[in-house]
């Protein structure tokens, strides 16, 4: 039977995937991210005769998929050629046609993809179409690294809810601040770096009323880079009794993005009336032992389409997330200093856990030099159990 003008020109055995074209794919994916959510960040690279003749990154929601940026810029040459990309093509209608359709459509005849979309609207359809009209598909070229890159999507699409980065910095001795409360700067500038980086690609970032008290941060995204201008975080400041100065620097109109707070009706109305501004949310929430409810703070962010939060602290906040099972990930800098005292505070504030077999479990993930300091990253082993009340 003759094959139809879509029809893909693919020859009887293709050489051994290619590395570096989905390594490419990746560094496209990495330079969108904080740009496309709650959409995951995707490459795509098209080769053919070894050379690419299209590449593209998933642009801001309501627009082109990464495979579609790539085709376009292929046009005719896309025809009997391979498509590198880094997540699975998507099989169902959104704000957009499906990317399968695109890529049969144009012909494509190889398809190579880092890891399958954990989106259950496609989760293997697009794989299982794109075999049925003849491409060639090869599965788990960079799997781990596409993985980590769109870990914050897989677990939103699932959940609901934003997956969440904790982060801390403390002496290795233990501590994130002398007696005294000093606390500026126990990491170095190059881990203050790496910190803005992450506020310029995750959606959300927060802390607790006693870090605005302690610091007063504006909490804007300044990343060392200049290529592309910052991505401003959605900044959620909670505090269940209204302890913040509506004067706070955070609470300002003139700085870029929004802030929501996060509190009860514990909060006095006359200081909830005070932050209300165009650029300040209000949100209040039930109380759980007279602190904001987080998992139902969580919640209240997944509907607003929030798929990632960087979570900074303080010590108390982060323990509660901790014992919740809200924390996905963990980034701790270790600086090398020792700061001692019996009174110097801890990462993790409240009552602790008081037996050791109730202490959450971590995975070390990745050991990382930054500057003078020690980048750890880990993940939770299980669900946290609570702390002593």
């Amino acid at each position: 039977m003759q094959a139809g003008p879509s029809a893909p020109l693919a020859p009887t055995a293709w050489p051994p995937a290619d590395e570096g074209f989905m390594r490419r794919a990746l560094a496209l994916a990495r330079g969108v991210l904080g740009r496309t959510s709650p959409n995951p960040a995707v490459g795509a690279v098209v080769v053919r005769d070894g050379r690419v003749v299209g590449e593209g990154a998933t642009q801001p929601p309501g627009q082109a998929h990464a495979e579609i940026v790539a085709l376009a810029q292929s046009g005719a040459a896309a025809r009997g050629a391979a498509l590198y990309v880094t997540l699975e093509p998507c099989a169902h209608y959104g704000r957009t046609p499906p990317c399968t359709l695109a890529v049969i459509t144009a012909g494509v005849a190889r398809v190579v993809v880092a890891t399958p979309d954990p989106n259950p609207l496609t989760a293997g359809r697009g794989l299982a179409e794109l075999r049925a009209a003849g491409v060639a598909v090869e599965v788990g070229l960079c799997a781990d690294e596409a993985r980590e890159l769109n870990e914050w999507f897989a677990h939103y699409i699932a959940t609901g809810r934003p997956f969440t980065l904790a982060k801390f910095a403390m002496s290795l001795d233990g501590k994130i601040a002398t007696a005294t409360g000093e606390a500026r700067w126990i990491s170095g500038p190059a881990a203050r770096e790496r910190v803005h980086e992450w506020r310029d690609v995750y959606d959300a970032i927060m802390v607790g009323a006693g870090t605005v008290l302690a610091d007063d941060p504006e909490l804007t995204a300044r990343p060392p880079q200049v290529a592309r201008p910052p991505c401003h975080p959605l900044r959620v400041v909670v505090d269940a009794r209204g302890r913040i100065a509506p004067t706070a620097r955070v609470f300002q109109p003139d700085l870029p993005g929004r802030t929501l707070v996060a509190t009860t009706e514990q909060a006095p109305a006359g200081w909830r009336a005070a932050l209300d501004d165009p650029g300040v949310e209000v949100l209040a929430l039930p109380q759980r032992d007279g602190l904001v409810d987080l998992p139902a703070l969580w919640r209240a962010l997944g509907d607003r389409a929030v798929a990632s939060v960087l979570l900074e602290g303080g010590a108390a906040l982060l323990a509660s997330a901790v014992a919740a099972g809200l924390v996905g990930k963990l980034a701790v800098f270790v600086a090398p200093k020792l700061i001692g005292g019996a009174q110097a505070p801890g990462p993790l504030g409240g009552s602790g856990w008081p037996r050791l077999a109730e202490a959450p479990m971590l995975r070390f993930a990745r050991f990382e030099r930054v500057g003078d300091d020690v980048l750890i990253l880990a993940y939770p082993r299980e669900a946290a159990c609570s702390p002593a009340s």
